[in-house]
């Protein structure tokens, strides 16, 4: 059982540092490049991105990544006498929450607003805006849960060794 949960923690930080550096890339300069567009190219950039991202290996990261973070979830649950317990329940829940959820309650629901946007109509500017600014601002939240999920479970990892041996 030790093994297992090893495994998986290995996986989820794996996942987390993925999706940490992915996140990061696109609030550090592809939204700020995006906006320095007209709004007819910056929407349009942005709604062939999103097609894009929605291919077999993307989702399967996002995914495994958030299973395995659930199951280190339980596991910290399950066994918090466990040295490395409680940083494995936080980098668990932080991506769950802080990343997963976000992207499906927040993030997902922009992409699809922009989805039905004709990048040449006249709404197309104000509504340029106010994805950018909304989008980056969650995305803001998503990098730093990452990145603060993939330190808690490194920590985790460094405990859990030691129960496998």
């Amino acid at each position: 059982m030790n093994y297992l949960l090893l495994v998986s923690t290995f996986f989820a930080t794996l996942g987390c540092g993925l999706m940490a550096g992915l996140f990061f890339t696109f609030s550090n300069f592809v939204m700020k490049e995006l906006g320095n567009l007209s709004p007819v190219k910056g929407i349009a950039a942005m709604q062939s991105i999103n097609l894009a991202v929605l291919n077999p290996l993307f989702l399967t990261i996002v995914l495994a990544t958030a299973v395995a973070c659930l199951i280190s979830t339980i596991f910290a649950i399950t066994r918090w006498h466990d040295p490395g317990s409680g940083c494995l329940f936080v980098g668990g829940l932080l991506y769950v929450v802080g990343t997963f959820l976000v992207t499906i309650v927040f993030n997902v629901p922009l992409n699809e607003t922009l989805a039905t946007v004709n990048p040449e109509s006249a709404d197309a500017v104000s509504l340029g805006h106010d994805y950018l600014s909304r989008w980056t601002a969650w995305n803001h939240v998503r990098t730093i849960s990452a990145l603060a999920a993939t330190a808690s479970l490194t920590i985790a990892l460094c405990n859990l060794r030691r129960l496998v041996g």
